[in-house]
C-alpha cells in the first residue's frame, strides 16, 4: 500500500491517484481551491437560481436532497435564505432503528428552515433481502439504500417540476474517486462508486426480488435527465465539513455527545442517523485497507486541523475497531448471529493486504505507522 504523503488516505481508495510528489487527488484539489474566485462562483449559483426562482408560481422552484445531517441544515439555509428560493426536500430512511439525534435533525431541519419534507421508507422485505445478497457477495450491504438517495431525489424532482436539484458535495472530486473532475454539473451522480448499479437480472435470480421491486433503484429516462438540473453545492462555495458542522449546531443540528462514542469514527457529526448503516462504511477496511477514521483525519489534515503525525496515531487507534453497537443493530435488521456476521467479514478481507497474526486476528501488511 502505498499513502498520501499530505494526508493519511492510502492507494487503495477506489478511484484514487496520486501525483508525481506522491500526493492524493484530493489533497491536490484541496490546494486548488485556495485559488478559486469564490465570488465569481457564488454569482454563477445566483445566475442558475434566478433562471428557475419562481418557476411555478407559489410552488416549489428548486429540489434539494436531504439526510438530515450537518450538511444538510447548510444547504438547506443557502437555497431558502440566501438564495431566496422556495425548495422542496427529498429524503430516503433505511429502516433501521435511527439514534436520538437523527430522530431530531430531521425534524429540526422542517422547523429551523420552514420547508415540507418528503421522505420514502422502503420496502423492509426488499431492503432486507438485497441486504443480505449484496453483503455476503459484495461486502455491500447498504447498496439499495445508497442507490435510492441519489435516485429517488430525481424521480421526485421530476414529478413536481423543480428541475433544479441541489446535491451537497461532489463527493469523487472534494475525497478522491474515479469521477473526479471539477463541475457544477451532477447529471453523472449515479456513476460515482457510491451508487452505480448492478445487473438487474443477477439481483432478481440470487436475491429472490422482482423487477418491480427494483423500480425506483432506475435511473430516470434521458428524457427526464435532460428536463433537470443536478447540481453540486461544493462547487459554488468554499466546501468544508467543519464549518458546516459549525453552523448547523448553531441552528438546532444535534451531534451524537452524551449518546454514543462510536469506537471506530474520530468525530461524533457525521453519517449519525442510525447505527446499522455505519456497517456499510467500515466494510471498506477489510476491502481496501482503511475506513472513517482514515476519510475524517485525512479531511482534517487538509483543513489544517491537525497534523499528519497526529492523523496517524488516530487512525491506528480507531479505523479498524467495528463499533459493537452498529453490529447489533445490523445484525437484528437481516436476521445473522453475531458469529454469522463476523464469519462473513472472514470472507471479506483482502489477503493482499490483509495476514492473520499469532492471535487470529486480521492485520495490515503494511500499515501506515510503519511507513
Amino acid at each position: 500500500m502505498k499513502y498520501c504523503k499530505k494526508c493519511v488516505m492510502p492507494s487503495t481508495r477506489p478511484g484514487i491517484s496520486f501525483n508525481s510528489d506522491g500526493v492524493c487527488t484530493a489533497c491536490c484539489n484541496q490546494e486548488k481551491r485556495k485559488e478559486i474566485d469564490w465570488n465569481e462562483r457564488w454569482n454563477e449559483l445566483e445566475k442558475l437560481c434566478e433562471k428557475y426562482r419562481g418557476m411555478n408560481g407559489d410552488g416549489y422552484d428548486c429540489a434539494i436532497a436531504v439526510s438530515g445531517g450537518k450538511d444538510s441544515h447548510f444547504q438547506v439555509n443557502i437555497m431558502k435564505n440566501e438564495l431566496k428560493m422556495n425548495p422542496i426536500l427529498f429524503s430516503v430512511e433505511d429502516n433501521f432503528p435511527m439514534t436520538e439525534a437523527g430522530k431530531h435533525n430531521l425534524r429540526n431541519i422542517s422547523e429551523q428552515f420552514s420547508c415540507n419534507i418528503i421522505s420514502i421508507k422502503p420496502d423492509r422485505a426488499v431492503q432486507k433481502k438485497l441486504m443480505r445478497y449484496m453483503f455476503e457477495t459484495y461486502g455491500k450491504p447498504t447498496w439499495y439504500i445508497d442507490r435510492l438517495i441519489y435516485t429517488y431525489p430525481l424521480i421526485m424532482a421530476d414529478k413536481f417540476n423543480t428541475p433544479l436539484l441541489v446535491y451537497g458535495e461532489n463527493v469523487s472530486y472534494e475525497y478522491g474517486g474515479a469521477d473526479c473532475k471539477e463541475t457544477y454539473s451532477a447529471r453523472e451522480i449515479l456513476s460515482n462508486g457510491v451508487a452505480s448499479g448492478f445487473d438487474d437480472e443477477e439481483l432478481i435470480r440470487e436475491a429472490g426480488i422482482t423487477k418491480q421491486d427494483l423500480y425506483l433503484t432506475k435511473a430516470p429516462e434521458q428524457a427526464v435527465f435532460d428536463r433537470l438540473e443536478p447540481i453540486y453545492l461544493s462547487y459554488f462555495l468554499n466546501w468544508n465539513s467543519f464549518d458546516n458542522y459549525t453552523f448547523a449546531k448553531e441552528h438546532g443540528f444535534r451531534d451524537l455527545t452524551g449518546e454514543w462514542d462510536r469506537r471506530h469514527h474520530i468525530e461524533n457529526f457525521d453519517q449519525i442517523d442510525s447505527r446499522a448503516y455505519l456497517v456499510h462504511s467500515w466494510l471498506k477496511y477489510p476491502k481496501f485497507g482503511h475506513a472513517s477514521a482514515t476519510d475524517y483525519a485525512s479531511r482534517m489534515i487538509r483543513y489544517g486541523l491537525i497534523t499528519r503525525e497526529e492523523a496517524i496515531e488516530l487512525v491506528k487507534k480507531h479505523d479498524h475497531d467495528l463499533d459493537p453497537l452498529c453490529v447489533r443493530d445490523f445484525c437484528e435488521f437481516c436476521g445473522y448471529t453475531e458469529k454469522e456476521f463476523w464469519s462473513i467479514i472472514d470472507g471479506l478481507y483482502n489477503r493482499e493486504l490483509f495476514e492473520k497474526d499469532d492471535n487470529g486476528n486480521w492485520v495490515l501488511k503494511e500499515p501506515l505507522w510503519k511507513k
